[in-house]
């Protein structure tokens, strides 16, 4: 039956003072109080220990917190997180345990704790994954695919537009340009694409949506850029129209480029290229990505064995081909008429070849 209902306390003192006086066994005493032989051991050693008081009923709750940890390992984790405000506790833990092997972190649960208990979590949205088009090519090593985009234009905190250009390589994740440009056009990017090759070389594709300066709507989506990139051996790749999320890694760093950059905005635009300058530092040489087995896209990427070519190859056509050089207006002469190709194509030589209808 238990203890009776009278005051606890008490009932557990008469309980330890018959068996104190051994008028009985401790068996009998246990069922005349309807307690098993345990728990009226466990009594009897608290009154050993601590009198009448240790009779009391005392909270179940540990003495130590499982989750605790020193103060100054605290103070490391919260402050790379202001430093990181949009990293989760794997990439904290990962971090740390690169920067400081020699002091034992917190497991990552318990760093997603101390985040909750300090109001620095937030409950992401599911996102719905696309299935990639099967036209594209997955990159499996450096080089092989990279992605090129604009992030997408908003004022800094003076009413100046920021449009960020972003070059990343698909297979590292390394962000390899993020820069601000006065007009989203090609004679803006293609200096900052020319820089960006003599410094990484070239790749074998680039991957982009289908508007300007990338793409057009002319002859096969050709544009200035792209014809200069097919001129340097590059393949292209382009993303189905209306499916950003074919291009899902580069969008994803886009996300993480915003929230760490742009909410707020600088209040000027040099200000702002100083944060989009950090940002690749860090996300290059810090952050650790989860596709990488937490290590930083600097410690897999390296530079292509495809050197920057200061003057383009000339273009050769088989014999069977015939070659036409492209005017400034886009047409070329055939059999004495003037056939129109695109304007994008002046300046280039193409090669006609028949075909029997």
């Amino acid at each position: 039956m238990g203890w009776k209902e009278t005051r606890v306390q008490d009932e557990r003192l008469r309980f330890v003072q018959e068996v104190l006086t051994r008028e009985d066994a401790m068996a009998a005493v246990c069922r005349r109080f309807g307690v098993s032989r345990k728990t009226g051991y466990k009594w009897l050693d608290r009154y050993a220990q601590q009198g009448v008081a240790g009779l009391a009923d005392q909270s179940k709750a540990p003495k130590r917190q499982a989750q605790a940890f020193p103060a100054e390992i605290e103070r490391e984790i919260l402050a790379l997180r202001a430093r990181c405000p949009t990293w989760g506790a794997d990439k904290l833990k990962a971090r740390l345990e690169r920067t400081n092997p020699d002091i034992n972190w917190p497991a990552h649960s318990t760093i997603g704790a101390l985040l909750k208990r300090h109001g620095l979590t937030h409950p992401g949205k599911r996102r719905r994954h696309a299935t990639p088009s099967s036209k594209l090519t997955s990159a499996k090593a450096p080089n092989q695919v990279w992605a090129i985009d604009f992030k997408g234009w908003f004022d800094t905190g003076d009413g100046k537009r920021c449009d960020p250009l972003t070059i990343s390589d698909t297979a590292s994740r390394y962000l390899l340009r993020c820069q601000r440009v006065a007009r989203s056009d090609t004679a803006h990017v293609r200096p900052l694409m020319e820089a960006t090759f003599r410094e990484y070389g070239l790749p074998t594709r680039i991957l982009s949506d289908n508007g300007p300066p990338f793409a057009s709507t002319g002859l096969a989506g050709l544009s200035r850029l792209s014809v200069w990139w097919i001129r340097l051996g590059i393949q292209l790749q382009r993303i189905d129209p209306g499916h950003p999320e074919q291009n899902g890694r580069h969008e994803r760093m886009h996300r993480t480029l915003k929230a760490e950059t742009a909410m707020p905005p600088e209040r000027n635009l040099r200000a702002q290229q100083r944060a989009f300058d950090r940002f690749r530092q860090i996300y290059n040489q810090e952050r650790p990505h989860e596709s990488l087995a937490m290590a930083t896209p600097a410690s897999v990427y390296q530079p292509s064995w495809r050197p920057y070519p200061e003057r383009l190859p000339e273009l050769e056509y088989p014999d069977r081909m015939l070659p036409r050089r492209v005017q400034s207006k886009g047409d070329i002469g055939l059999l004495g008429r003037q056939l129109f190709l695109s304007e994008t194509l002046a300046g280039e030589t193409v090669g006609l070849e028949e075909h029997e209808h």
